[in-house]
């Protein structure tokens, strides 16, 4: 992807805007200290120019005083700089994490299938992180840095037109040598920022899956991938950083060949009679000063490296558009005994080869009971997502009480349904947090009620800060039967017209499952549900049963009349133990 200036200045102007009084200060310092750094000189030549022709102490003196003045002005600015343009690149950076990790947040399904947490963490940290610079102070150094350039050959056409001529031509090489070497390093730079990525998307895999690793001796072979990537990023590191000596070393002997010029000219023109040594003196402090800007653009350039690997990499994410969009805005209404629905001749496939589910037709009625059964791949828990709009159909239609669920919008829809599945996600958060999802308006009256209607009053009354307790994001404070219960609580304070239960009780023990079990029938009380079996006693509250075999209806009928027909295949399953045939 070559990415144009329109690129580099979309992604700045946008995150500078807001703080664009800041920006204008730290603009109006650099600028204000390019003139001081000209004008130093010039008070210096003249200090030297007094001496030699033997002005008086006084006149020496205040000379000494001004430009030891504007010595400590310089420094002040300097100072104030490098404050301002921090604080302009902390705001920056983080609202661009933000909008990162919101954009992240709303991309599908399928994109986080593909791109490992690590990865993501990496682009919108790691990469941001690398453009701290870059919203500070990149381009008003690139602006400033070119303004003091020109200052210093426009103050040395006024010593001499000669001087000015030969270092404007020196000046015009050494940039344009710059400019052909300024983009050698940015391939190594983004393939070594995409080995990082890679890096950190392998180590959040082996850590969260550091039990099975452990327990399967794959340890070594953990540690051998380990070094694999960070041999990678070796490799792209070393190739980088001999693109950068080139430029460094190419800007080094630039800047030997400058001192050589001013030292030459200006013994030249000295003798010739045409300068003073005051004014020798400022050709080579010039030549000094012009070496600032050079390697200043330099670095700038060297940092331009990771800098266009990082905003082209950003750039490829936020261009990842999401395909699952809101609606027209078509309102969900509440029903006294749940939401009514429908599919409508449903197929979908993740890849768009292998059909997940093929054909899918039913009808659920307000306040019914689908238990929904069929053996591993089935298609049971696509048809949950589906339902959800985690993905979309590809052909045919899903309606909620007859209107097409791509007509709503999608906060409308996800807050009137709620799915309880056997794998509870818990924040590191309050407990307030983690049931109310970080909603502030329920209030704690209606969480205490809901906690005690669940029984798990006793279980609230023993944590140390109440609501304010911390729970542990991988459920090591809470039993697996808390866990699901507190699960529940979710959905009672959501009070959702449909609710999806994906065998929420099978792991659990009999005594908590009663528990369980005596929720889940205050849950499913004039609500639609559809519940995802694996054992047969979970659908005895279903009004209908529904058997999928790969993706496609292999029965469908009301409970009762299936359990007695002997033809059915619920009956055999019934007679048989649904855990042997559909395993």
């Amino acid at each position: 992807m070559n990415l144009s200036f329109k690129s580099y200045w979309n992604l700045l102007s946008e995150h500078i805007r807001p703080q664009k009084g800041r920006f204008v200060l730290l603009a109006a310092m650099l600028f204000g200290s390019i003139g001081l750094r000209i004008f130093a000189p010039q008070i210096m030549r003249r200090f030297i120019d007094s001496a030699l022709a033997g002005e008086t102490l006084q006149t020496l003196t205040w000379t000494a005083i001004a430009f030891i003045g504007i010595a400590l002005i310089q420094q002040v600015v300097a100072v104030s700089v490098t404050y301002l343009g921090e604080n302009v690149a902390w705001t920056a950076t983080n609202d661009l994490r933000a909008e990162l990790a919101e954009h992240a947040l709303h991309l599908d399904m399928k994109f986080h299938n593909d791109h490992t947490p690590g990865e993501l963490i990496e682009r919108i940290d790691g990469d941001v992180t690398e453009l701290a610079t870059f919203f500070s102070q990149f381009a008003l150094n690139l602006i400033a840095n070119g303004l003091l350039l020109v200052g210093i050959l426009v103050a040395l056409f006024i010593e001499d037109w000669r001087a000015g001529l030969a270092f404007s031509v020196y000046s015009a090489l050494t940039i344009i040598i710059l400019g052909r070497l300024k983009d050698i390093a940015v391939p190594h730079q983004k393939a070594r920022r995409e080995a990082e990525a890679n890096l950190y998307g392998f180590i959040e895999e082996q850590l969260s899956g550091t039990e099975d690793i452990r327990s399967s001796g794959a340890v070594d072979f953990s540690i051998r991938e380990l070094f694999r990537h960070q041999s990678a990023i070796l490799g792209h590191n070393r190739k980088a950083q001999f693109k950068r000596w080139i430029i460094e070393n190419a800007m080094g002997f630039a800047l030997t060949a400058g001192n050589l010029l001013a030292i030459v000219s200006g013994y030249w023109l000295f003798s010739a009679g045409l300068i003073t040594v005051g004014t020798v003196y400022l050709f080579v402090h010039y030549i000094n000063l012009l070496e600032e800007p050079f390697w200043a653009m330099t670095h700038e350039i060297e940092s331009f490296q990771t800098i266009g690997a990082c905003v082209e990499r950003l750039t490829e994410f936020r261009n990842f558009k999401v395909e699952v969009v809101n609606g027209a805005g078509v309102e969900i209404p509440s029903h006294p005994k749940g939401l009514a629905l429908r599919f409508e001749d449903v197929s979908f496939s993740y890849n768009g080869a292998d059909s997940v589910l093929r054909d899918l037709s039913f009808d659920l009625k307000p306040g019914s009971i689908l238990g929904l059964l069929g053996r591993t791949g089935s298609g049971k828990t696509t048809l949950g997502r589906l339902i959800f709009r985690l993905y979309d159909v590809k052909s045919g239609s899903i309606k909620i009480n007859d209107s097409d669920l791509r007509e709503a919008h999608l906060e409308t829809l996800r807050r009137n349904i709620a799915i309880v599945t056997q794998d509870v996600q818990l924040f590191r958060a309050s407990i307030r947090d983690n049931l109310t999802f970080f909603d502030r308006s329920i209030p704690d009256e209606k969480i205490i009620a809901t906690l005690e209607e669940l029984e798990l009053g006793d279980w609230m009354r023993s944590q140390p800060k109440g609501l304010d307790t911390e729970l542990d994001t991988g459920s090591r404070s809470l039993s697996a039967g808390e866990a699901q219960l507190l699960a529940f609580t979710r959905v009672f304070l959501r009070n959702p017209g449909l609710v999806i239960l994906d065998e929420a009780s099978s792991r659990l023990d009999p005594a908590t499952e009663q528990k369980l079990e005596r929720a889940i029938d205050k849950l499913l009380k004039n609500r639609t549900a559809i519940i995802i079996a694996h054992r047969l006693d979970t659908v005895h509250r279903a009004d209908e049963i529904m058997i999928l075999e790969k993706g496609q209806t292999s029965e469908y009928g009301e409970r009762k009349q299936l359990a007695a027909d002997p033809s059915s295949r619920f009956y055999q399953l019934l007679q048989t133990g649904m855990e042997e045939v559909l395993a």
